[in-house]
């Protein structure tokens, strides 16, 4: 960690509904924590318009004073999540200390820092400043649709990008780790856009957008996505549901992800599961029996396509203040697989995580489904993946060499299906 670290930073909200932030409360290095307290005016908003509502509950509820950290926990989970991933922590340290590599150590930098010098346009509502009074987004240009399509003109006669698409394009490689990415814009609609890189060994963005299309025709509630062209390189589009244009701007939506519903951080991962993730469904979240539904199939999708990262942080709720609704469906991407046997990231059935329909099955009743209803799920959703797989495909300009290895390898692969009669 540099010697330069940030002590403090400020936490400003966009209120539901709402197009500008206001200051939400401070953040303070203690120790080897990062604890919170509300400031007096946000605190003062309660039962006002807008009203003041908790940045999450119950982790950060609407009260003066330090907030204690939940167990295990160096900084509250609602606050991590909005912190960049590991691409953008990348070219942050690029940005920074000139230092490039997929083997950055990301520690190199205090977590405050993360908060402080990524862009304003972050997943959710939250952004994070130097200052409580004054608020100066960073960042908050994205490019446009003709100038992500036109990139590829520029190149050929020489012409410099936009430093968000030469970072993407072009850089993304040589900062290593996640894949590289860049927001988009194009009549009146946001997205995030993922990039081919060169060290991939299939066509990594082409898969993930047969896998969402797929589930989006078997009636699974997925993010929007499209595929498209850039500098030569195939970009996927995936639209953005934490945004909503309105009247004045564009509104955002807060969210949590399901590691902090959980209560866990990013070293007890392993411990998630959907057995607790479906018993604090029935409790906390609207409609809850249509969302276990939906939870359950996005499960059966995942092993049928081959989709073993399905961890904590691949899975997020929208938060309203007083509950919580789940989000369409987000990378949803199918992983590279050598041979048959496989296991998702999280819990399945106690301790069970194979890839498997049966494990699924053993866990139906948790999801407040039937065997014969979990056998129905599992079977609509093997038919659409066969129904559609060759249009999809030809939608993608899938390569016949890429359309035979992900065939039964990540989708629908034998070992995913072991069980009589599904």
């Amino acid at each position: 960690m540099t010697s330069d670290a940030y002590k403090e930073a400020f936490i400003w909200i966009y209120l539901p509904g709402e197009t500008a932030p206001v200051v939400a409360g401070r953040l303070e290095v203690d120790g080897g924590n990062i604890l919170f307290n509300y400031g007096q005016s946000y605190l003062g908003r309660i039962g006002g318009r807008p009203s003041a509502i908790p940045i999450y509950e119950p982790e950060l509820p609407l009260r003066a004073g330090a907030l204690p950290l939940h167990d295990g926990l160096s900084m509250p989970g609602c606050i991590r999540d909005a912190s960049p991933d590991a691409w953008g922590r990348r070219v942050i340290i690029n940005k920074k200390l000139g230092i490039k590599g997929a083997d950055t150590d990301t520690a190199v930098l205090d977590e405050l820092t993360y908060l402080l010098e990524s862009g304003s346009d972050r997943i959710g509502a939250l952004d994070f400043q130097r200052s409580p009074t004054e608020y100066v987004p960073r960042g908050g240009n994205n490019v446009s649709m003709d100038e992500l399509i036109a990139s590829a003109e520029r190149v050929e006669k020489g012409l410099p990008l936009t430093p968000e698409l030469d970072q993407a394009l072009f850089h993304g490689s040589s900062i290593g780790g996640a894949r590289p990415k860049a927001l988009i814009q194009d009549q009146g609609r946001k997205y995030v856009a993922k990039f081919t890189s060169t060290s991939d060994l299939y066509s990594v963005v082409k898969a993930e957008f047969i896998a969402m299309r797929l589930a989006f025709l078997a009636g699974l509630n997925v993010a929007p996505v499209k595929l498209v062209k850039a500098a030569g390189k195939d970009v996927l589009l995936i639209e953005r549901f934490d945004r909503e244009l309105v009247e004045g701007g564009w509104s955002r939506k807060a969210m949590v992800s399901v590691l902090t519903i959980l209560g866990l951080e990013d070293m007890s991962a392993r411990y998630a599961s959907y057995e607790t993730l479906a018993e604090i469904i029935r409790h906390r979240f609207t409609y809850p029996k249509v969302t276990l539904k939906e939870l359950y199939s996005r499960l059966v999708f995942n092993i049928l396509c081959g989709n073993t990262d399905d961890h904590a942080r691949n899975h997020a709720a929208f938060w309203d203040g007083s509950a919580l609704s789940l989000t369409p469906a987000y990378d949803i991407c199918p992983q590279g697989r050598a041979g048959n046997e496989a296991s998702q990231a999280m819990l399945i059935s106690g301790r069970n995580n194979l890839s498997q329909l049966k494990t699924c099955l053993e866990a139906a009743h948790n999801f407040l489904l039937s065997q014969d209803e979990a056998r129905a799920i599992s079977a609509h959703l093997i038919g659409v993946i066969e129904q559609h797989w060759d249009s999809v495909c030809s939608q993608a300009e899938l390569s016949e060499v890429d359309k035979s290895l992900f065939w039964r390898r990540q989708f629908l692969n034998a070992f995913s299906l072991i069980e009589k009669k599904w």
